[in-house]
């Protein structure tokens, strides 16, 4: 009995996110439907060795740079997907990621902090490349910034 009233409690709160698309089943669960799309054209393309395995090797190498820092993470990175292809990014404060140009702000950060992850300097990718060209170079599709609560955009790379 308690269970069907979960289940029924989880089920209201992803109908109240909005309908996902069909092609995105992550919306409406890990983070609401996206309110804004672009299409990037990048300037790398996928890495021979561009897999499953080096993709979430890079979002760990994050996640374990972010949680030896000396202060709590401000967000998180996973990636999603049949092959991990798709990588997501949530606030873990509210207010920290609520505005278009609050999530662009932090993709130019992560543009930096990218650059200092082993896989890149191993790479020496080019120094013009952004966080979304190097995405692109591990194989990601799409990247999906949210601020966990209503506030969601989503990039694809073409």
């Amino acid at each position: 009995m308690i269970r069907i009233t979960i289940a029924a409690a989880l089920g209201a709160l992803v109908s109240l996110a909005g309908p996902a698309s069909a092609d995105d089943r992550h919306a409406g669960y890990y983070y609401p439907q996206p309110q804004s799309t672009e299409v990037y054209y990048p300037r790398a393309t996928p890495l021979p060795e561009a897999n499953r395995d080096r993709r979430l090797g890079f979002v760990t190498g994050i996640t374990t740079a972010q949680l030896g820092a000396p202060y709590p993470p401000t967000h998180v990175l996973y990636a999603k997907g049949a092959e991990s292809e798709k990588l997501v990014i949530v606030a873990l404060q509210d207010g920290y990621i609520d505005t278009i140009y609050r999530a662009r702000a932090l993709l130019a950060a992560m543009t930096a902090q990218a650059r200092a992850t082993p896989i890149f300097t191993e790479l020496e990718a080019e120094s013009t490349f952004t966080f979304f060209d190097m995405a692109v170079l591990l194989g990601f599709k799409q990247i999906t910034i949210s601020d966990g609560q209503s506030f969601a955009h989503q990039v694809t790379f073409e």
